[in-house]
């Protein structure tokens, strides 16, 4: 096949090869209109640039970085916001926090917002909704734009920093066998997520070096945000005798582990008397619940710390780089919210 070009580009858009370029190169001598039309012009022609990045100058430069978040309520994203912001301030760069809300527009908004302004790259949590969208981020990546995910998106070969989520689950899964548990569920997070799938697959996984047999039902889809889990974690057990209830938790994340406690309480189960209950992430209130919550650890602000490394090191670059994908390691953490059935 014939190597589309910046002319190909050019003529079907009707447009100068000078302001293509400058779409590639992020100028904003382009009109947003026709910006957005030469990007989808690319994308028809599966046009991919071999250009290099923006000129760095940082001497007549303001320095800065984007962070886009999930939910600036949760701690765990705050904390990785407060990694990226040590580093980037370090090598003096301003830092912007957002959050979109867990929306998959203002993602999109945002990421538009400092791409066309004097932003010179972004770290982003990723919304995948299923059919959602995922074209800002192709845009992105059309124009050379520095970004870091924390999350895997299926389609985009991009820099990712990220936990190793299999082996967090199959170890607290494990923990849990080890210690007499042959009742366990997994509370899933939102279905798109790569880190609700690949914790699904750890909390299978599991079970293959393990004598107990997995059974799809004991995987529930419950989400992430505390209402959603708090009505379905409710709905789950009354919709359950106490013989079939489970003797052992594995939750997404720790807001939703907080919302099934809270949900047992209501129902005058004790935890872990009866159910023992498991979290991710380590928020550092997790410590403090009700009772103090076993979880998985995860290095929040180091993963900030690495993802503002690797956007730094890309904005700085005269070339176009490698992508990265740095995988962390996570601490599993017992409190007072699990116990030991026998040994």
């Amino acid at each position: 096949m014939k190597k589309i070009t910046i002319e190909d580009v050019a003529k079907r858009a009707r447009v100068s090869k000078g302001t293509v370029s400058a779409v590639i190169n992020a100028k904003k001598t382009v009109k947003p209109a026709t910006r957005d039309f030469i990007l989808e012009v690319m994308k028809e022609l599966n046009f991919r640039p071999n250009g290099v990045a923006r000129n760095f100058k940082s001497e007549n430069s303001d320095k800065s970085i984007g962070i886009i978040i999930k939910d600036i309520t949760y701690p765990f994203y705050t904390a990785i916001a407060k990694g990226a912001s040590e580093y980037a301030n370090s090598k003096g760069y301003s830092v912007i926090v957002s959050s979109s809300d867990d929306s998959n527009e203002w993602e999109k908004n945002l990421s538009r917002l400092f791409s066309t302004k004097d932003i010179n790259g972004i770290i982003i949590a990723p919304i995948v909704e299923g059919t959602a969208e995922i074209e800002h981020l192709f845009r992105l990546k059309m124009i050379n734009y520095p970004f870091v995910l924390l999350e895997d998106v299926k389609g985009i070969q991009a820099n990712v920093v990220a936990i190793d989520n299999k082996k967090a689950i199959k170890r607290a899964v494990k923990y849990l066998i080890d210690s007499g548990h042959k009742k366990i569920v997994h509370f899933a997070g939102p279905p798109q997520s790569s880190h609700t799938q690949e914790r699904m697959e750890g909390f299978r996984y599991a079970f293959s070096e393990s004598t107990l047999v997995f059974k799809n039902d004991m995987i529930i889809s419950v989400g992430s945000h505390f209402k959603e889990c708090f009505d379905k974690a409710l709905e789950y057990f009354k919709n359950r005798n106490r013989d079939n209830f489970p003797t052992a938790i594995v939750c997404f994340n720790d807001q939703q582990a907080l919302a099934v406690m809270l949900v047992l309480k209501e129902l005058n189960i004790r935890v872990p008397d009866d159910i023992s209950i498991i979290g991710n992430d380590d928020i550092y209130y997790a410590k403090m619940y009700p009772i103090p919550l076993t979880t998985i650890r995860a290095p929040q602000e180091e993963i900030g710390m690495m993802a503002a490394e690797i956007l730094i090191r890309n904005i700085e670059s005269p070339t176009i780089l490698p992508t990265e994908r740095v995988i962390l390691e996570t601490e599993f953490i017992v409190r007072q919210s699990s116990r030991v059935l026998s040994t």
